[in-house]
């Protein structure tokens, strides 16, 4: 009778543990999602925003730089205050899928920031990001200060007049707006998920599409 009722109560925490857990994940999904405070930055820190597809890509690049704080999946550049990803991936909100980097200017500079945004990103395609398409996957920089904007510039069109690509780019530099916290199953995806995100990565073309762009400077 004991272990009856033992087993009675595992099933019945079992239970309740599952339907929590489904409980959190519709919430996460569905929750209004935060801007970020810039103000909330060290004195010697940074941020800069690069919109380059699927922000769990994103992240990785930048992670493994020196002087690379913190990277942070959200979304910009759109109308709509505080979307989920439900809404940006559906369409019609202006957002961006993009990635926030946090730094510190004594250790990486802006500009070896946007050189590593150019080598893992398609310029040339404006519709999107390898197999992802619609507006939410276009690249795009958003410049937080007058001189990233002169630095975002001056790297695109000496990339543009250097020849290496066949045609001419189309990522845009835009107004920085409101960065938006993606939620926190996004954040680190590559960490939390290796072995899926590895699957994603290779399975939408994209190392393959960097290798055929950028040769030996492909990340992968």
């Amino acid at each position: 009778m004991i272990r009856d009722y033992l087993s009675f109560m595992i099933k019945g925490i079992t239970f309740f543990s599952t339907i929590l857990w489904s409980l959190l994940t519709v919430f996460s999904v569905h929750a209004q999602q935060p801007a970020f405070d810039f103000s909330s930055l060290a004195p010697n820190q940074d941020a800069a925003v690069f919109a380059g597809g699927c922000f769990w890509c994103m992240e990785p690049p930048y992670d493994s730089m020196d002087g690379v704080v913190a990277t942070i999946s959200g979304y910009t550049g759109g109308s709509m205050r505080n979307p989920t990803y439900q809404q940006v991936i559906r369409g019609g909100t202006g957002h961006y899928e993009a990635v926030l980097v946090v730094f510190e200017p004594s250790r990486v500079s802006y500009e070896q920031l946007l050189e590593v945004f150019w080598f893992n990103v398609d310029p040339l395609d404006p519709g999107g990001q390898f197999c992802d398409r619609g507006e939410m996957y276009r690249t795009g920089i958003f410049p937080r200060t007058p001189a990233q904007a002169q630095a975002a510039r001056a790297s695109r069109d000496a990339l543009d007049r250097s020849g290496r690509l066949r045609s001419p780019i189309v990522t845009e530099i835009l107004n920085a707006g409101a960065f938006y916290v993606a939620e926190e199953y996004h954040q680190d995806y590559y960490l939390k998920n290796p072995l899926r995100y590895r699957t994603y990565r290779v399975g939408c073309g994209r190392d393959a599409r960097l290798r055929q762009l950028w040769g030996a400077d492909a990340p992968y």
